[in-house]
């Protein structure tokens, strides 16, 4: 799939790494539609790439008929369908038995809805619409990228939620890419370390600098255009297929 030829859904898309993602799709010529909850960002992020090249869709990715009929307007806006990529996703952290109390499940229950569940939603229903497009080269009709992260391997102290909802992205990744290969219908997965993002930038400056000394190399956070640089190369490489791929800076995280 050539870079002019893309028409993509983005969830999490009006900010951090998924607005990153819908800038670098634009500026390789595709289009995009961004899936969030946030107007106000929507607006800023589709002026910022252009009317004629994005729009907004506010959507709750756990809300099934709601994607169904978001993804059918983003295909008509889009002129067709054939890439999606899941970003949407909330922290969710909390202990399991917390200073006062165990952790209610509804805090359990709502990151699985949004990030794992969610991301089965779109990824879906947008696999429903791309069945129907013309065959690419190698048969190929469209392309899922899923987020994870590095939390589904070494979730820290607090994060039982969020590591649970990031593993089941990582475990769905292969069946869901074996199932829709007779549609020629590719699904990744990237599971990024720790990257500059609006929930980064809010921490004091000691934990950001903590942070980035605990990344073997590049002693940094990652920054969000080199996640959206990732995205672009799994959605132009046909061969790379059912696979999780880590963007960490071989961090691995310590119990807390």
């Amino acid at each position: 799939m050539t870079p002019d030829s893309v028409r993509a859904i983005v969830t999490g898309g009006v900010s951090g790494l998924g607005l990153a993602v819908a800038h670098h799709l634009v500026a390789g010529g595709g289009k995009v539609v961004l899936f969030d909850v946030n107007d106000d960002k929507g607006a800023d992020a589709v002026a910022a790439l252009g009317q004629a090249n994005a729009r907004y869709l506010r959507t709750d990715v756990t809300d099934e008929a709601g994607v169904v009929a978001n993804v059918d307007a983003a295909r008509a806006f889009l002129g067709g369908l054939n890439v999606a990529i899941n970003c949407a996703g909330i922290l969710g952290a909390g202990r399991v038995l917390g200073r006062e109390a165990p952790m209610p499940l509804s805090t359990f229950s709502t990151t699985v809805m949004v990030n794992l569940v969610g991301s089965f939603n779109v990824a879906k229903a947008a696999a429903a619409v791309m069945q129907r497009n013309e065959p690419g080269e190698d048969g190929e009709r469209g392309v899922i990228v899923n987020t994870a992260s590095v939390a589904a391997y070494e979730g820290q102290i607090g994060q039982a939620a969020y590591s649970a909802s990031k593993g089941g992205v990582v475990a769905m990744t292969l069946p869901m890419a074996r199932e829709l290969s007779r549609f020629g219908i590719r699904v990744n997965t990237i599971a990024p370390g720790i990257f500059w993002t609006p929930m980064v930038d809010g921490m004091p400056d000691e934990v950001q600098q903590s942070l980035s000394a605990s990344i073997p190399f590049p002693s940094r956070l990652g920054r969000p255009e080199e996640f959206a640089d990732l995205v672009a190369y799994i959605v132009g490489n046909r061969y790379l297929n059912g696979e999780t791929i880590r963007l960490d800076g071989a961090v691995r995280l310590a119990p807390r």
